[in-house]
């Protein structure tokens, strides 16, 4: 009898620490879902205490793995965007990099990051006509013997070509000093 009571006690024990561990990972679930934007998780019908348990525990390894992942691709494409934002001169992405973002957030993300791109590529040929005006303004300048004045011009003749901002604004502004 007290084999018996003893094996019964430690069931029940068993039992008490299954089912909060199944409300522990159910309101990890349930907060890894919403951190996500998807849908809740429903538990399943019909299955013994240790078969949901199980269950949920491995419905949460694979929203912490989503979470990880859509966190990483958020720091790999801030890292991209960065990098194209020095080059173009233009302003980031507007996105909070604290929360995780939605599968929405990170498509517009790639969209955006891929206009970055196209507009780095059109940036080359821009880099082409800078350099073409930069020999021009210099030629004339020296022919009228002329010094740079304002800092604009100082930063097209003195400095270093990779560090000119070839913006749509710059290269209209180099365009009309040229013509000055």
């Amino acid at each position: 009898q007290d084999l018996l009571d003893l094996m019964v006690a430690e069931e029940e024990s068993l039992k008490e620490r299954l089912l909060k561990s199944i409300a522990l990972c159910r309101k990890e679930l349930n907060a890894l879902c919403e951190e996500l934007h998807l849908d809740p998780v429903e538990a399943e019908k019909g299955t013994t205490i240790l078969e949901r348990e199980n269950s949920l525990r491995a419905h949460v390894e694979v929203l912490l793995k989503e979470r990880r992942d859509r966190k990483q691709e958020l720091k790999t494409l801030q890292d991209q965007d960065r990098d194209l934002c020095d080059i173009l001169c233009v302003t980031p992405f507007c996105i909070d990099s604290d929360i995780v973002p939605s599968l929405e957030d990170l498509d517009r993300y790639r969209g955006h990051l891929a206009f970055l791109t196209s507009e780095k590529a059109r940036g080359a040929e821009g880099q082409q006509e800078f350099l073409s005006c930069k020999r021009q303004i210099i030629v004339l300048m020296e022919e009228l013997d002329h010094t740079p004045d304002t800092s604009f011009e100082r930063d097209v003749v003195c400095e270093d070509e990779e560090a000119f901002c070839l913006s749509v604004d710059n290269i209209a502004a180099l365009q009309n000093l040229l013509q000055q």
